[in-house]
């Protein structure tokens, strides 16, 4: 089992940054994402990473079109901890942000984002930005 737990969500003007942390706990995993859903929206990737040393792309992220150039997975993230560092936020990214992991590289793989890939969810936390 995993278990996830955000945290860093808050209100801030556009323009402004803001850094997310995801801890998890149990079992490793070999991806592990930060999606996020706006009220009436489907819910959508916004970035991706190999955390697994042992898969062949450990390390690897990926980004949205939507966010690439603005957030960041810091390649220094400390053990069972991934975080999502956020600049130049717009109003269009407020939303309740959730950190995902997935127990195959099946949910890093691909350009598009799947969230039926992964199995394990934090409750998120909320970004709001005016």
């Amino acid at each position: 089992h995993v278990q996830l737990v955000e945290s860093g969500g808050a209100t801030v003007q556009a323009g402004g940054s803001l850094t997310l942390s995801c801890t998890s706990s149990g079992y490793e995993t070999t991806c592990m994402a930060w999606f996020r859903q706006a009220p009436g929206a489907e819910r959508e990737g916004v970035a991706r990473i190999y955390v697994s040393t042992e898969n062949t792309h450990y390390g690897t992220i990926h980004y949205a079109d939507s966010v690439k150039g603005r957030f960041t997975i810091p390649q220094d993230n400390a053990k069972n901890m991934l975080n999502l560092q956020m600049t130049s936020l717009k109003p269009e990214d407020t939303a309740m942000y959730y950190c995902a992991a997935a127990f195959s590289g099946f949910g890093c793989f691909g350009e598009e984002f799947k969230k039926e890939r992964f199995g394990f969810w934090g409750h998120g936390t909320q970004v709001t930005v005016s």
